[in-house]
């Protein structure tokens, strides 16, 4: 079980966090960056997942500077508040990528540090592997990549794609696949959201094999 912290970026503004602690020595840490849904409870289980094999983990709230401490749910209502968030978010993309970076340092006690995230998650989880100092990245169906696609990941990074995912039609894809080709971009016949199980969309095969892989990028460049 973590615990909510207050993280301090370096503009000065305080924005709320999830950490977790593993048992026993930390191999490092991993950044888990949240849906249009907040910090919520799936978001704390995947801090609590990565806590369990070893690292400590914090997912940073990073809507806090529009809405201080929101999670919702998944209803149509709840889709909608939530990109109305993301909109606001993007268009200060600079203040997200100070909360994550307030994120890092905090996981930074733990050795090195990786960063993942789910939809607009796996967004910001591209946008900090190019502009932050992350060791290795993990995108999940990160939707508006390609609108930054002349950026590159400064760390080995790994784009988790579902085929079914209407939101990001394989054209997308194929041009991110292009102009990045050392990144490595599974596709899984699955729609978007596929990682989680409290979503209609939740695919256990296309989740635990993405699991898996993302789990040996960390291995491989953050552990240790």
């Amino acid at each position: 079980m973590g615990q909510d912290i207050t993280l301090s970026a370096s503009d000065g503004f305080e924005l709320g966090a999830y950490r977790c602690e593993p048992d026993g020595d930390a191999l490092g840490a991993v950044v888990v960056v949240q849906e249009i849904f907040g910090v919520n409870d799936h978001i704390r289980d995947v801090v609590e997942r990565f806590a369990a094999v070893g690292y400590v983990a914090v997912a940073p709230s990073l809507y806090d500077r529009w809405n201080k401490g929101f999670t919702s749910g998944y209803t149509p209502d709840d889709i909608a508040v939530g990109r109305d968030l993301k909109t606001a978010a993007n268009e200060e993309l600079d203040k997200v990528m100070l909360d994550v970076e307030a994120a890092r340092a905090n996981a930074a006690s733990a050795g090195k540090v990786g960063i993942t995230g789910f939809c607009w998650g796996g967004f910001v989880t591209w946008m900090a592997a190019c502009r932050l100092d992350f060791q290795a990245a993990a995108a999940y169906y990160g939707g508006g990549i390609v609108d930054y696609n002349d950026e590159a990941p400064k760390c080995p990074t790994i784009c988790h794609f579902g085929r079914e995912d209407a939101s990001i039609p394989m054209s997308d894809v194929d041009v991110i696949a292009g102009a990045h080709p050392d990144v490595t971009i599974p596709v899984y016949e699955a729609d978007t959201g596929f990682h989680c199980y409290h979503r209609g969309q939740f695919n256990p095969r296309a989740a635990n094999i993405a699991g898996m892989r993302t789990i040996r990028l960390f291995d491989a460049h953050v552990a240790g």
